[in-house]
């Protein structure tokens, strides 16, 4: 998706590390370009195929139910949740928005385990496709992107927390 001419530095880091990519089949022309963007920085970032499971919903309303089943089962170390809301004539577009940005939040807080959000709450189905298109406006390669950093960090919190404390004092 991205190149490196496009003036970023390449993605590392995520050997090791393992992954799921939850996403919704609502919108699923817009949501399969996110999920090729997710799967380009995992791959990029140096993720192995066999760490990176990927997961489908209806739609985005069920991405937190899922996510935090993932994060549940203890085999991943970063969700990333990938939907696309458009907005109709309705108020369902906020409720829905609102409700799956909270329940991820409530999900990775509750579970430990970092979740991010690719989910694209757009006015207009061209406003969602300029964000999941090729190159640096795919927002899904910006969730697995965020989703390496926080797993990485969540990681170093972890190894930190078990190492013995050490004294300033002096033995005598």
């Amino acid at each position: 998706m991205r190149h490196k001419s496009d003036g970023r530095r390449p993605l590392t880091g995520a050997a090791g590390l393992r992954f799921a990519v939850v996403i919704s089949q609502f919108n699923e022309g817009i949501t399969s370009r996110l999920r090729d963007g997710a799967r380009a920085a995992l791959s990029e970032a140096g993720a192995a195929a066999g760490d990176v499971q990927e997961w489908l919903v209806p739609g985005a309303f069920e991405l937190p139910q899922a996510a935090r089943a993932v994060a549940e089962s203890g085999r991943v170390d970063a969700v990333v949740a990938l939907g696309c809301v458009i907005r109709g004539e309705t108020p369902h577009f906020d409720y829905i928005c609102g409700a799956v940005a909270n329940g991820l939040m409530a999900a990775a807080c509750e579970t430990g385990v970092p979740m991010t959000f690719g989910v694209l709450t757009t006015d207009t189905e061209a406003q969602a496709a300029a964000r999941a298109g090729p190159g640096g406006d795919n927002k899904g390669f910006e969730a697995a992107a965020a989703a390496i950093e926080m797993a990485r960090l969540f990681r170093g919190l972890l190894a930190e927390a078990r190492r013995p404390l050490s004294t300033d004092k002096p033995r005598s």
